[in-house]
């Protein structure tokens, strides 16, 4: 398969995508609502977490942890433009494999992984599934679901053999696992997430993340929000002395009137005051 000089092409089937970039721009994407191993086979990839880059390079994988706050760039390197491999582990396909292990192999001690990359060692495993795919890049032949959803399966107890911490995170959907949703909001309370994209990130469904909401909580997850993040702002305009015009889009509101009259209400006098 020919491709052109600065095109951007990317083949998916049944969830594996094969990207080929070649352009002088970075092209960055935000928010990884699904788990992601990646496979850099020419290029280079930079995720972007906070102040921490990591940078996969030609042959390398990396574990990309359903997460909100990475960027992700990817990069020709001289003449030789970014081609790589995104397996894309959603939490349906995760269930379904889940239900059919065999329980007793699970260590029901492992903990997740609190980073949200995880360079992956090149182990037999890695190597092998990946380089198996790299045909694609150049064939016209489309692959059958059932291979690729095998290749899923391969990948997953690839990520399994490397580190038990690899259960806790694909399968924080049951217990013991499930993410802490008082935990999540703490730490996410300032960006702007739906409740769908938050009951998705502590591993839930919607019906599931309101239930378990009420367990903890007399107030409504939204009002909750509400209250977290005028609980930060007051914190910081009083004792920290910022101003009002800066801290009301760090704790997640999206305008100064909103906040304004939102504060009001909770305190009983403006911000400003």
């Amino acid at each position: 398969m020919q491709f052109k000089k600065d095109e951007h092409t990317v083949f998916n089937y049944r969830d594996i995508f094969f990207s080929y970039h070649m352009s002088e721009d970075k092209r960055c994407s935000s928010m990884a609502h699904d788990h992601y191993m990646v496979y850099v086979y020419s290029g280079e990839y930079r995720i972007l977490e906070g102040k921490k880059k990591t940078v996969i390079r030609q042959g390398e994988c990396v574990f990309i942890r359903r997460d909100n706050r990475v960027n992700m760039e990817k990069l020709s390197v001289g003449d030789e433009p970014f081609r790589g491999i995104f397996m894309m582990l959603r939490r349906p396909f995760l269930r379904a494999m889940f239900q059919k292990m065999e329980k007793r192999e699970v260590p029901a001690d492992a903990g997740r992984f609190r980073q949200s990359t995880v360079p992956l060692p090149a182990t037999t495993e890695i190597k092998s599934l990946f380089l198996s795919l790299t045909p694609y890049f150049d064939s016209s032949v489309v692959p059958a679901d059932e291979m690729m959803e095998l290749k899923q399966i391969e990948g997953v107890y690839a990520l399994l053999n490397i580190d038990k911490r690899f259960y806790a995170t694909l399968f924080d959907f049951t217990e013991p696992w499930k993410i802490d949703i008082l935990g999540f909001l703490e730490q996410n309370y300032m960006y702007d997430l739906t409740m769908e994209e938050i009951a998705s990130f502590t591993g839930r469904s919607l019906s599931t993340f309101k239930r378990d909401f009420k367990k903890i909580s007399d107030l409504p997850p939204q009002k909750w929000l509400i209250q977290r993040r005028l609980k930060a702002a007051y914190d910081m305009i009083k004792e920290d002395g910022k101003r009002v015009s800066d801290v009301y889009g760090e704790v997640g509101f999206k305008n100064l009137s909103h906040f304004s009259v939102a504060f009001k209400k909770q305190y009983g006098f403006s911000p400003g005051k």
